[in-house]
């Protein structure tokens, strides 16, 4: 028989880093969760990404038992990596931060594939490339067709 499900709950953590303080400690314990138990388990399953900012959806059922999914690392923060950069641009329509090429809009792209709603590597790219647009990030030459 399933378990009844009594909520979800969104969180982004960095990875190997959990721990009981805030915003862990109070989001989980405010619907129930064993908060040291999630965090063993998030870190001994994240701790080949260990610093990156990773999204996890955690699924808690009514017995007070949990499970979670963790996700690719956001595109921004991976923007931000590639670029070398600290943070995006405070005015993305003037002044520009970085310039990043189309390949490495294509690995991350690649990367993100499995979260993003899109069906093919190349709508994949678009979107990257507008989350770089909007950060004040320039991708460099035109978008490769394959013809």
């Amino acid at each position: 028989m399933a378990k009844e499900i009594a909520g979800q709950l969104k969180l982004q953590i960095k990875g190997g880093a959990a721990n009981p303080s805030p915003p862990v400690g109070p989001a989980l314990g405010s619907k129930g969760i064993n908060i040291m138990d999630f965090c063993k388990q998030f870190n001994a399953r994240t701790q080949d990404k260990a610093g990156k900012v990773l999204p996890v959806v955690i699924t808690y059922y009514a017995d007070k038992s949990f499970d979670f999914v963790v996700k690719q690392p956001p595109v921004a923060i991976q923007l931000l990596e590639a670029a070398k950069q600290k943070s995006g641009s405070a005015e993305p329509n003037r002044k520009k931060v970085a310039e990043i090429t189309w390949d490495q809009v294509k690995a991350i792209a690649e990367d993100k594939m499995v979260d993003l709603n899109c069906f093919t590597i190349e709508s994949a790219m678009r979107m990257v490339a507008g989350t770089a647009r909007s950060m004040g990030i320039t991708v460099k030459g035109a978008f490769p067709e394959n013809n």
